[in-house]
């Protein structure tokens, strides 16, 4: 009997890796998000219209959910998922910034704006797979509840820092350019640390049981397809989603019941942003004790949403844009965790890819019907939301009892 060869020992723990993972997420989402704060205004003191506006960032956000349908496939079967994990950062570490040239080429400043925006959320798609893999390899060693619950609070601090850091450079210089510019200095940072962690821990595969490559003796297993419970699973989220509605439209109800002042509700969503980290952590940390049980109460807090963030007080919508962290918190994280769960390691990749497919769709669909059926009065909107919930819990049952 061959003995198989020892694996490798990493120079990192695994709560170490999960970390500083947390800390690229945190500068690279100061970049994405600090970008994302002013990318309207922005594009229209180029020239862009409304529909020019709405038109390039829909498009940006389609980009990067369907193109993880290519992204994905092509780690698993090429395994570079460190290559294309850096290529994907670099792009937004680099794109981002370059959109403060804009404004000093003169009439080709648009459609260079334009495409940076496109090419920074490309670069969100060709990394997120392979990313999201290795971090399933490294924090299965510490639970996977909780090492995408802490990555995901590490990612949030990002989210908040970010448009704080372009609205300060915004008020010191008056000049939008000037935050946009400003945003290299966390790029770069995401960048050291990412090729740091590349170094120190080249092959995350060494937190596994078995590492892949030395899986069935010398050959590394690719099954073809994903596991049914996985579809399953995302079917069940793709329903819990579709009921989610944007914050677009919680604030646009906000400023239309003329409950806060519009400068106000940015205020209101660093809120939510605060309430999703704790629900991360909180959610994660439960996964990893009492197992996918924690999820059942996706589909009760997405219900919740639009009874409370469409009243007529404002102490009701505050408690409902609780509920809406909290529940995007358990999306953007806890979730994570079970898809790892259940899909092959050689696979994780593909999952991932498709799983965002699933969500971007579902995304889509959820922030149209919430715009369509808010006109109409809140007790319908309550009522189809109620119906995607109870679709939700239904799959999310069986998933939850075929786990065991």
């Amino acid at each position: 009997m061959t003995q198989r060869p020892a694996a490798p020992v990493p120079v990192w723990s695994p709560w170490r890796t999960v970390a500083w993972f947390g800390v690229v997420s945190l500068a690279a989402d100061m970049v994405y998000e600090g970008a994302r704060a002013v990318t309207g205004p922005f594009l229209a003191s180029l020239g862009a219209s409304a529909l020019l506006v709405g038109l390039v960032t829909g498009a940006g956000e389609a980009a990067a959910l369907v193109l993880r349908l290519v992204s994905g496939p092509l780690a698993d079967r090429s395994g570079r998922y460190w290559s294309l994990t850096i290529v994907g950062y670099a792009m937004t570490a680099v794109c981002v910034p370059l959109m403060a040239v804009a404004p000093f080429l003169g009439g080709a400043g648009l459609a260079f704006g334009a495409t940076m925006v496109l090419l920074e959320r490309t670069g969100k798609a060709v990394r997120s797979p392979s990313k999201s893999a290795l971090l399933a390899h490294a924090a299965r060693a510490v639970g996977r509840g909780r090492g995408f619950a802490v990555h995901k609070a590490l990612d949030q601090v990002g989210a908040v820092a970010g448009p704080l850091l372009v609205a300060g450079m915004i008020a010191l210089t008056a000049r939008t350019w000037a935050g946009l510019a400003v945003l290299a200095v966390p790029g770069v940072a995401a960048m050291a640390v990412l090729l740091l962690v590349r170094r120190r821990v080249p092959d995350m595969t060494v937190y596994d049981e078995a590492p892949l490559a030395v899986r069935a003796g010398a050959r590394i297993e690719h099954p073809t397809a994903l596991p049914r419970t996985f579809y399953v699973f995302a079917v069940s989220c793709a329903a819990s989603t579709l009921g989610l509605m944007t914050f677009g439209i919680i604030g646009f109800h906000l400023v239309d019941a003329d409950l806060v002042r519009p400068a106000l509700v940015p205020v209101v969503y660093a809120l939510a942003m605060a309430v999703e980290a704790v629900a991360a952590l909180v959610t994660g940390f439960a996964y990893d004790t009492v197992g996918a049980r924690v999820l059942l109460v996706l589909p009760f807090l997405v219900a919740l949403v639009p009874l409370l963030t469409f009243a007529d007080r404002l102490s009701w919508v505050l408690a409902g844009i609780v509920v809406w962290g909290a529940a995007v918190g358990v999306q953007d994280s806890t979730v994570k965790a079970l898809v790892a769960d259940l899909v092959p390691s050689a696979r994780l990749a593909t999952a991932y890819g498709v799983f965002a497919a699933f969500q971007g769709g579902a995304a889509l669909g959820g922030g149209a019907l919430a715009g369509a059926l808010y006109g109409g009065g809140v007790v319908d909107l309550v009522v189809v939301i109620g119906l995607c919930q109870a679709v939700s819990l239904g799959l999310l049952v069986r998933v939850v009892r075929r786990r065991g």
